[in-house]
């Protein structure tokens, strides 16, 4: 590990991500970033980490794998990030996490459920999002046992992503004696998705499983309603945002998504949470989601576990104090993490929610 390079040897802690400011999930990417940003000003503010301030440095890859290997090896080389936190979509990932580690970085909650982000077990490589194919498997699981589904069907993304939601799906439905009736992709960014429902439609599906995100959530079931098709629709997490329902109004309302924690809605918030979403409004100007929320988090155990390393901060130091940390459930209904020397994924578990009136109500407690 090239120990010079990374470890903190003066006054600032240089935290990296690669996210999506302007492509096809920047819808995403901007409020994680701002949620990030939010707590570490916090920490700041209180005098830093043992004195030290804390300052990130955003990439914008807009989604792109090329872009992002670009940028992450500026973080690297030209930033010298300490740390790598919530690099955004699973493409991206999977080309800019070898750049991260073999440069000895520490590659902290990536926002790609995959399960090579924390598989095979290594010193720097940390996740706390459930994977895609487990809670997948689960939530598909729950649902065709309870409504008696006849006939899945997947709508997915071609790339990572995509494949790793279909191997839970496709296991979920080994399980109870079924088959994927059918299954077709879509490319990063497509916007008219009228083949696709097309072709699940005369399969005669009558329970699609999206492996999409937010803008392809909503063109998949506009599409659908626009030609008279009713039925259940499963998104996985990547589709899990307020901005899912402003989007898509009435045609995504009954839609089914894989919750990581609940949507941080004014009405009816606890006083600490309420006060959080004041202080968010007041920095941005704007209305946190679940995805500010996640980013406020993410930043939040990173500073958490960075204050119970200590002064002398370096990256074998870090790694080796959050495999002993544990987080408890927060005023935001955040799951428990924790992490071991191990096991480096946090938490293994969903829940699963629906847009009722407008809004994401969970409906379930954890999926198993």
């Amino acid at each position: 590990m090239p120990a010079a390079a990374a470890d903190i040897v003066g006054d600032e802690i240089v935290v990296g991500t690669v996210s999506d400011l302007s492509g096809p999930i920047a819808l995403l990417g901007v409020p994680v970033r701002d949620g990030m940003l939010m707590r570490f000003d916090e920490a700041n503010a209180a005098g830093g980490v043992h004195g030290r301030r804390i300052r990130l440095v955003v990439e914008d890859a807009g989604y792109d794998p090329k872009r992002a290997v670009l940028a992450a090896r500026k973080l690297v080389q030209r930033d010298q990030a300490f740390a790598f936190i919530a690099n955004m979509g699973t493409p991206v990932v999977m080309a800019t996490m070898p750049i991260v580690l073999d440069a000895g970085r520490l590659h902290l909650f990536p926002f790609s459920p995959h399960s090579a982000t924390y598989e095979p077990l290594h010193p720097l490589k940390f996740q706390n999002f459930a994977p895609y194919q487990d809670y997948m498997e689960a939530a598909t699981r729950h649902m065709v046992r309870e409504r008696g589904y006849e006939r899945t069907c997947l709508l997915y993304q071609d790339d990572d992503y995509g494949l790793e939601v279909m191997k839970g799906v496709e296991k979920a439905l080994s399980g109870l004696d079924r088959e994927l009736i059918e299954r077709t992709s879509y490319k990063r960014g497509a916007t008219d998705l009228s083949s696709q429902i097309a072709r699940l439609r005369a399969a005669r599906c009558d329970f699609v499983v999206l492996a999409t995100v937010v803008r392809e959530t909503v063109a998949a079931m506009a599409e659908a309603r626009k030609i008279g098709w009713e039925l259940d629709m499963l998104v996985t997490a990547s589709g899990y945002s307020a901005q899912t329902h402003e989007l898509g109004g009435a045609a995504v309302e009954g839609l089914y998504g894989v919750s990581v924690l609940p949507h941080p809605y004014a009405e009816g918030a606890n006083g600490q949470l309420a006060a959080w979403i004041e202080r968010y409004r007041a920095r941005f100007n704007a209305e946190p989601n679940v995805w500010s929320v996640m980013g406020y988090t993410l930043a939040d155990l990173f500073v958490r576990t960075a204050e119970a390393t200590g002064p002398e901060l370096t990256v074998d130091a870090f790694a080796r104090t959050l495999e002993g940390m544990e987080f408890s459930r927060d005023y935001f209904g955040s799951p428990n993490y924790r992490f071991t020397p191990e096991d480096h994924l946090g938490n293994r578990h969903g829940r699963l929610a629906q847009i009722r009136n407008g809004r994401w109500e969970l409906i379930t407690d954890y999926l198993q």
